[in-house]
């Protein structure tokens, strides 16, 4: 038998090949991996954006450059296809790139399963017609009926898939939900399931939310991650997209980016607006108390920036910032609105 080819360390050669970006710092060329985060944290909506900036080669969050684009294969296996098309559409209009000729290709099959022969064979004949550099699946949950806590069962499923990689050279981002409650954890160790899902991923992004913040974490095979990168979901008349939080001032680089405070969420939300708003959709857009709102409006009404009419608030001069939204469109606080301005 002949044994196998050996070096001595000092004679292995000294230059590699550099990392290669499909969108820098967030995605690694032809990685396989993991956008996890608990629910209501903005997953598909990330998901989305990364599709449109791959396809259009626009700077992913209006901040990280793509370094390689071409077409996209999506399957999102629960929202409406109408509801998909209406957040790419948006997101395409926050990239200012065009909707209509975006190379987004997406399989409106009503199920994909990924432990069944006929389904593999479906979708990588699919990954051959279309020869995409992504493919996006979103959620894991709905790809499959094995055990995600059986790590020889979900090792089955991700070897498939790292075998699509290498054999159509693409990348393949797989949405995941993280499990509830779990801040404790490493965003890693917070997915749900088998351990071989953190492991098997070259990339990996995670969202997490803590009150209003939503955060971005980013981890790599070979390269550095960065943490605790600011988002907001911003909304500008019929477009709703993910933004990066911008640094409020000069920063001393020694203290994080902090969330805006209600008097700043709310004068943000009115600069976005064209026309008087409710106290009460007012409330929805900013995700803070109603008490909160009266009390801000009433701020800035002292100070002379809001003026009102019988249909609402309204900013005498609009601000050119964004509109930090809770995607569930809740408050906090007691269903009352203040007495006037509802």
């Amino acid at each position: 038998m002949n044994p196998l080819p050996v070096q001595r360390a000092s004679q292995l050669t000294g230059s590699g090949p550099q990392t290669q970006w499909l969108i820098e710092e967030l995605w690694t060329e032809q990685a396989v991996g993991i956008l996890g985060g608990e629910p209501k944290c903005c997953k598909s909506f990330l998901a989305l954006d990364v599709a449109v900036s791959v396809a259009s080669g626009a700077a992913c969050l209006r901040q990280f450059p793509v370094r390689h684009s071409g077409p996209v294969l999506l399957f999102p296996a629960e929202d409406s296809l109408a509801v998909v098309r209406q957040r790419l559409e948006g997101i395409a209009t926050a990239a200012q790139v065009p909707f209509a000729a975006l190379p987004v290709q997406v399989i409106t099959a009503p199920s994909l399963r990924l432990d069944t022969a006929t389904d593999r064979q479906r979708l990588a004949h699919t990954i051959q017609q279309h020869r995409p550099v992504l493919l996006i699946l979103d959620p894991l949950i709905r790809l499959h009926r094995v055990d995600e806590n059986d790590a020889t069962q979900i090792a089955g499923l991700l070897s498939y898939l790292r075998e699509l990689q290498r054999q159509f050279q693409l990348a393949v981002l797989l949405v995941h939900h993280a499990r509830k409650d779990s801040h404790s954890s490493r965003p890693g160790q917070a997915l749900r399931g088998s351990s071989e899902l953190h492991g098997w991923g070259d990339s990996n992004l995670y969202l997490r939310r803590k009150g209003s913040q939503l955060t971005l974490t980013t981890e790599h095979r070979a390269a550095p991650s960065r943490d605790h990168i600011p988002l907001q979901l911003i909304e500008s008349g019929s477009m709703v997209a993910l933004s990066v939080v911008a640094s409020q001032g000069p920063s001393s680089g020694t203290q994080p980016d902090t969330p805006p405070t209600p008097l700043q969420r709310v004068r943000q939300a009115l600069a976005q607006l064209q026309e008087p708003i409710s106290v009460q959709r007012l409330q929805k857009l900013c995700g803070i108390r109603t008490a909160v709102v009266c009390s801000a409006l009433a701020e800035l009404s002292a100070q002379g920036e809001v003026v009102r009419d019988a249909r609402g608030y309204q900013l005498k001069l609009p601000l050119p910032v964004s509109v930090p939204i809770d995607p569930e469109g809740n408050g906090n606080g007691k269903r009352s609105l203040c007495s006037s301005g509802r």
